[in-house]
This record gives structure tokens, sequence and C-alpha cells, in this order.
């Protein structure tokens, strides 16, 4: 099943690409400059053909996903797993949606409009935080929440977490009811992962 299926089908209704743009490696950066956030939206997924990252489901080791990219073809990454992600002056997006879009700030949003019948709103609620995953800990992440209206009482909402020089680490999907309750519906979340020229 690909991982489009596991994640977007239980949250967005769409294919959720688990790779993000345009950088080729972690580029040498001076202890000064290592201690802030980058402002780089490509630098919160780095990308180079050969790139792999393991997401265990539902945080069970015997069921993991794996992505890797395989080719870089018409301005696109394309994985293993159907996904297809670029980046442009705007930010980082699959071929209908933006998942990270700058400023790099606490409250900024946007919309996608992925069909006549879909709207998604997205919005950063972290920027520069600390965050975690079993692959290990990371300095300076950004916390994305995207909404997805289904119906009159029900609103799907995806929480996406990328770290600075990984990429995405935590992805966590739930169903809010019209009165605010949330029942979690499935998450990933980055065991291991294996980047081109950084020796990770």
């Amino acid at each position: 099943m690909k991982l489009s299926s596991v994640v977007v089908r239980a949250g967005l209704g769409a294919a959720l690409v688990m790779e993000l743009a345009a950088c080729a490696g972690r580029q040498q950066v001076s202890a000064e400059s290592e201690s802030r956030p980058s402002t780089s939206l490509a630098a919160y997924y780095p990308l180079a053909v050969g790139n792999r990252w393991t997401y265990r489901i539902n945080g069970r080791a015997d069921k993991t996903v794996d992505v890797e990219v395989l080719k870089e073809e018409d301005g696109y990454f394309h994985d293993n797993q159907g996904g297809q992600l670029s980046v442009d002056g705007f930010g980082i997006r699959d071929r209908k949606r933006y998942l990270l879009r700058g400023p790099l700030t606490e409250g900024n949003e946007w919309t996608n409009v992925v069909s006549v019948s879909s709207t998604e709103r997205y919005r950063i609620l972290q920027a520069g935080v600390p965050c975690e995953a079993p692959a290990g800990s990371f300095s300076h992440c950004v916390r994305v929440e995207a909404r997805n209206r289904v119906d009159a009482t029900t609103t799907l909402v995806n929480a996406l977490t990328f770290a600075e020089g990984v990429g995405l680490v935590r992805v966590e999907v739930s169903a809010e009811k019209s009165n605010g309750e949330r029942m979690p519906q499935t998450w990933l979340e980055l065991a291991s992962y294996k980047l081109q020229d950084s020796g990770t």
C-alpha cells in the first residue's frame, strides 16, 4: 500500500508526499549559523536521489514504511511510494498543494484548493522549536497543521512536523468533530534516515 494511502486517505484524502525539494545534501555551516534555524524552506527537507526515510506507523516497530527518492524528472523528485515534490519561490509543494510555505513564522497561513469540492487550510503552529522522533532529537523544527472540512460535522486535521536538515519527522492525523473533540486516526514517526553526503 502506498504511503499516501496510509496517511492521506485517513487524513486529507489526497496524495501526501514524504519527500520535499531541492537540495542535494546538507550544506556545511558555521557554528554561529548552526545555532539559528534556517530560513530556507528547502533546508526542512533535504532531497537527493538515493535519500531514504523509514517511518513507524502508529508507534509499531514491526509496521514501517520505507520512502526512497528514485529520480528527479520535470522539476519534481519522485519516490518509491508514488510521491512527487518540488520547491519554488513560495515553498515546498507536490503537484496540488504547498505542504510548507514561507515565511517560516508561527501563525503563517495559506490555502490550497485541491479540487472543486476540497479546500485545505494550512497554518504554522510552531517554528524554530525542538522536536523528537525515534530517529533522534532535532533542534530546529516547524510544526504545520492542515485542515480539510469533510462534511458539516467533521474536519480532518493533519499535523506535520519537519526538522531542519532531515525532513518530515512526524505526521499525526485526526478527525475533529464540530464540538472540537478530536479522534486520532493514525500517525507516523521517523525511525531512521539516510541522506546522501550527510553521514547520517
